[in-house]
């Protein structure tokens, strides 16, 4: 009797997690949808009317981080609470304000519309990708979360120089490594959901936002380097 108990209290158990698992899995997906309105609002904003366009060297580096960690550090706090999708939402628009300035440079190229539906078209292949791996690799890949962390250091600091060195090998370098690095975060922050060791939706959208925001910006930049087309 108690072996049956103790058996249907496992299946009971793991059925839970599997439906924990499938609820945070599905929440953040439609949460990572949503996002995309604000940013593609916030993009247009900052491309209609210019607003983003004087944030150049140190005052746009100082603007932008801290308008990013403030907003991380909100949704941090807010997170198990009604405020988390706001607060979440807030940001995206606020990374789609930022990169505005890089958008209206792009279109500043006669094919500028396309080389954007590339980067995006682009982005969203990484995506489908890793989200497919992320179901058919078995193996646990968490021991790839400090090597990714070290890899997000070397784009930050990297990123970081590059505004006062203003090296364009530099910038294509730094491009390169954050496409590398941040499509190794999505499939393991993917991971992490598929195997049930996140939990919270808002911030596993938050990881898979920051992750997609970098390599899409990243491949706008090299594509506007390497194909931008001033005729």
């Amino acid at each position: 009797m108690t072996d049956h108990v103790q058996t249907g209290d496992r299946f009971g158990g793991a059925l839970s997690r599997d439906v924990q698992r499938n609820k945070v899995m599905r929440n953040t997906y439609w949460l990572l949808a949503l996002s995309m309105l604000p940013s593609v609002l916030g993009a247009w904003v900052g491309v209609a009317t210019g607003i983003t366009a004087g944030l150049t060297g140190f005052m746009g580096l100082i603007v932008f981080l801290g308008g990013a960690f403030g907003f991380m550090f909100a949704i941090e706090k807010t997170k198990n609470s009604a405020a988390g999708v706001p607060v979440l939402l807030a940001f995206t628009f606020f990374m789609g304000l930022m990169l505005s300035r890089l958008l209206a440079g792009v279109l500043g190229f006669s094919n500028g519309s396309s080389l954007i539906m590339t980067a995006f078209g682009g982005t969203a292949g990484v995506f489908f990708v890793m989200a497919n791996l992320s179901t058919v690799i078995k193996r646990d890949i968490s021991g790839m979360g400090k090597w990714l962390f070290i890899g997000m250091l070397a784009v930050f600091f990297g990123a970081i120089i590059n505004v006062f060195v203003g090296s364009p090998v530099g910038m294509a370098v730094i491009a390169t490594l954050a496409i590398v690095v941040f499509s190794g975060y999505l499939l393991y922050d993917l991971k992490r959901i598929v195997d049930g060791g996140e939990t919270n939706y808002i911030t596993a959208t938050l990881g898979l936002y920051l992750s997609l925001f970098n390599i899409f910006q990243s491949l706008l930049m090299l594509l506007g380097m390497f194909g931008g087309d001033r005729d």
